[in-house]
């Protein structure tokens, strides 16, 4: 693109901008002759996909905006109508980020300019809320427009279909094909009026569902410390955890409250370093019996638990342990049908089903797949993702997951025992599953690609000394998995190591997912087991790091 076609296309856009804020943005840019800043901008177009849209906001195609939604929105709006859908209920939710509430309104306008029917949730609510709302309310559609637990200045939108569960092929491809069907802004009806702005009633029968994960008599005892990440989870969490007759938890004051800018944390991500300081804190003041958190639209679950073994005394769980306690509470409860999981999560899941005779499946990564595994009664991502009630939200979300394990907590409590004493449990009944991850965040995405491409042409015979005996590339798909972008090794030796390479669908991530299987014959091995363990997976994580050139 010649420095005049590039002015040109930014002249256009700018034309076209409806956001007072971004034309600005965009004409001192210009006025500016700021061409490697507009080169950026307008270098392609942000790509939809199986996970809808997300990046960072500001002004130009390749940014999040309100030029950028409203084709996305029109783009959806066409492809409902063509398959069709016309007349049909679009729900709406979002979360506090920055310019959400925006993109929220200009889909309801342009789904009510198209022919169908909006309605936009009442405020900033979890995620779950509205993958609730789209089943219990019959919508063709819903929109939930979030960036999950990216960093502030991101936002993002993401579409799930009529059956509660989050797009996949081919209707991703369908959607972006009516996105870059349309020709100019001006071509969109955007009525100001002519949708519904839904009351607490979604809400409240949201509420009471939430009850339907728990058994009706069962202990409520266990105290916790929760952070709401300053995110949306903090008035529904704590309204769940009152009906359920858990005790009130403590807050993490300086994080309770909805806040765009996220200032307490470097990434608002239970997972990163750092995230869960203020947490820990308020939990070594009030000594509770587990640490829970949301990610900011509420739909991931972090636990933590007390560990004097650890600076601090408090450690997170793994999102694996998380999801093997759940998954063991649920076959406790008596729960019959199918748990997945997705194929970076721990093989520990396979072996509670396989001992308990219920039903199992493997999954591509994404809640997109897991959601839609026939007769699903529970399914689990490593990433803080649980799925516990799947006929009420078909996705991952952070607010039943909570009061489940609070509820095994409090179980556990009553007969003098501790989450941590279940794991171990787990660990001499099936072997102990270490798993780790090498997650390597990036400016130039050139770097990932790089990496993968490595992988692919120079593949390890080896790593920690462990011979490498299969070397899938994942693009091919398997006997039991579509394609997708990822490389799966499973290594020989004493010990069942497995390691998954993928590039992150929602970040500017590499991230490599390593397990470790250590055969366990009594609690007295634990120990021992664990610090074998511990040095097999850094040992992988030093070979894999040099094998892609990282």
């Amino acid at each position: 693109m010649t420095q005049d076609d590039l002015l040109a296309r930014a002249q256009a856009w700018l034309a076209e901008d409806p956001d007072q804020e971004t034309r600005e943005e965009l004409a001192k840019l210009i006025d500016a002759g700021a061409t490697d800043e507009l080169a950026a901008r307008f270098a392609g177009t942000l790509q939809f996909g199986t996970a809808g849209l997300r990046g960072e906001i500001g002004a130009g195609p390749m940014r999040m905006n309100r030029s950028v939604v409203i084709r996305a929105a029109a783009g959806l709006a066409a492809y409902l109508r063509a398959k069709g859908q016309e007349g049909g209920l679009v729900v709406i939710g979002y979360d506090a980020r920055y310019k959400s509430a925006d993109f929220a309104r200009d889909t309801a306008a342009v789904m009510t300019g198209a022919g169908l029917r909006a309605a936009l949730l009442p405020r900033p609510l979890p995620t779950p809320v509205l993958a609730y709302a789209i089943r219990h309310l019959g919508a063709v559609a819903g929109v939930e427009v979030t960036a999950s637990h990216n960093p502030p200045r991101d936002n993002g939108y993401k579409v799930y279909l009529g059956d509660g569960s989050q797009i996949v092929p081919p209707a991703d491809a369908e959607i972006a094909a009516e996105i870059d069907a349309i020709r100019s802004l001006h071509d969109v009806p955007r009525p100001e009026a002519g949708w519904e702005t839904l009351g607490d009633e979604v809400l409240n029968a949201y509420l009471e569902r939430t009850d339907a994960v728990l058994t009706s008599g069962s202990p409520r005892t266990a105290r916790t410390v929760y952070t709401a990440m300053h995110g949306v989870g903090k008035d529904v969490l704590t309204a769940a955890f009152a009906r359920a007759g858990f005790p009130p938890p403590a807050l993490v004051a300086a994080q309770a409250e909805p806040d765009p800018a996220f200032p307490t944390v470097a990434f608002p991500n239970p997972e990163e370093p750092g995230a869960m300081d203020l947490a820990f804190e308020a939990a070594r003041a009030v000594d509770p019996d587990l640490v829970i958190a949301n990610d900011p639209d509420a739909d991931r679950c972090a636990v933590a638990v007390p560990d004097a073994g650890v600076v601090g005394g408090w450690r997170m769980l793994r999102g694996d342990e998380v999801g093997a306690l759940l998954a063991a509470h649920l076959v406790h409860k008596g729960a019959t049908g199918v748990f997945a999981e997705s194929i970076v999560s721990s093989s520990l899941l396979g072996r509670i089903a396989e001992a308990a005779g219920v039903g199992y499946e493997e999954t591509l990564t994404g809640f997109k797949w897991i959601a839609r595994v026939e007769g699903l009664r529970y399914g689990y991502e490593e990433a803080l993702g649980y799925c516990v009630d799947p006929e009420g939200v078909r996705d991952k979300d952070g607010i039943t997951a909570a009061l489940l394990v609070t509820e095994l907590a409090s179980v556990l409590k009553e007969q003098g025992r501790t989450l941590t004493d279940l794991l171990d449990d787990l660990a001499v009944a099936h072997g102990l599953h270490a798993t780790d991850q090498l997650s390597v965040r990036v400016e130039d995405l050139s770097v990932i690609a790089n990496a993968m491409t490595a992988l692919r042409e120079r593949p390890p015979v080896s790593l920690a000394g462990l011979t490498v005996v299969s070397a899938e590339d994942l693009t091919k798909g398997t006997e039991s998995l579509p394609p997708t972008d990822g490389l799966r090794y499973h290594l020989a030796g004493d010990y069942k190591a497995r390691v998954i390479v993928r590039p992150s669908g929602t970040e500017p991530k590499l991230k490599c997912y390593l397990e470790v299987v250590v055969p366990v014959a009594a609690s007295v091995d634990l120990a021992p087991a664990r610090a074998t363990a511990n040095e097999v997976l850094v040992a992988i994580k030093r070979d894999l790091s040099a094998a892609a050139g990282l």
